[in-house]
């Protein structure tokens, strides 16, 4: 086997450690699919760059406003739903993407229903999400894990920062090449679950500003755990 190949074989044993070690410590979350991938849609876009309430609060009050008719969305008059999705800040780009993608899904399906994306393969599904206005790889992800439970293995500000400091990736590595890591590492099957699971260990144990290292069950396997001191040197340049 090659360096690389060993190396490549050395992470994947790592990456199969941490889901196992997190299974243990949250147990394994059921998959329960969306309700309409469409909504899954809209309400990722609104997301972005906000906090969960607020992304939820402007998505519920986006349909309540359009009685849940993303038709009606479609045609309204752009300051009504920036007014609605208000809460998700960064209205005045969200409004007219909302708008722009569900004029690409009207004319290319002829009606708002993605459904039919579950029988493609994974990367045309996800090379046609992100195709879409408004639409980046986490979006897309999202949607196919979520709703379709398909190999897309979405990566937010937890995942990527675990994965950084466990040393699954290179210390400054973006969202998208921590995604194409995982996808590489482990099976599709465990995607939903270590997904959910990293977000859990995320927002209770390795938190951005003062991880509470002295409780974590990945000690064990975790660069930033071992090299605390090196990570902390800004004279030290990143792996």
């Amino acid at each position: 086997m090659s360096q690389s190949g060993v190396e490549h074989e050395t992470l994947r044993r790592k990456a199969r450690s941490i889901h196992e070690t997190l299974l243990k410590q949250y147990g394994e979350p059921r998959f329960e699919g969306c309700d309409d991938p469409v909504d899954e849609l809209i309400a990722t876009i609104l997301s972005a760059n906000t906090s969960d309430a607020n992304s939820n609060r402007a998505f519920e009050q986006l349909k309540a406003r359009f009685n849940g008719d993303w038709d009606a969305v479609r045609t309204a008059p752009l300051d009504a739903i920036k007014e609605a999705i208000r809460p998700a800040g960064m209205y005045n780009q969200k409004a007219p993407a909302i708008v722009a993608t569900l004029e690409r899904i009207k004319a290319d399906w002829g009606s708002y229903d993605l459904r039919p994306l579950a029988q493609k393969p994974v990367e045309e599904a996800f090379t046609y999400l992100t195709s879409l206005p408004g639409v980046g790889h986490k979006t897309a992800s999202i949607v196919i894990l979520f709703c379709f439970n398909g190999a897309a293995f979405p990566v937010d500000t937890h995942i990527q920062r675990i994965s950084q400091r466990v040393g699954i990736s290179r210390r400054r590595a973006d969202a998208y090449t921590i995604k194409r890591i995982w996808e590489s590492l482990i099976e599709p099957s465990a995607f939903y679950a270590l997904h959910i699971n990293l977000i859990r260990h995320g927002r209770r144990t390795c938190q951005a500003l003062t991880p509470r290292c002295e409780l974590c069950p990945l000690q064990s396997m975790c660069d930033y755990y071992q090299n605390v001191g090196e990570w902390a040197n800004p004279q030290v340049s990143s792996k």
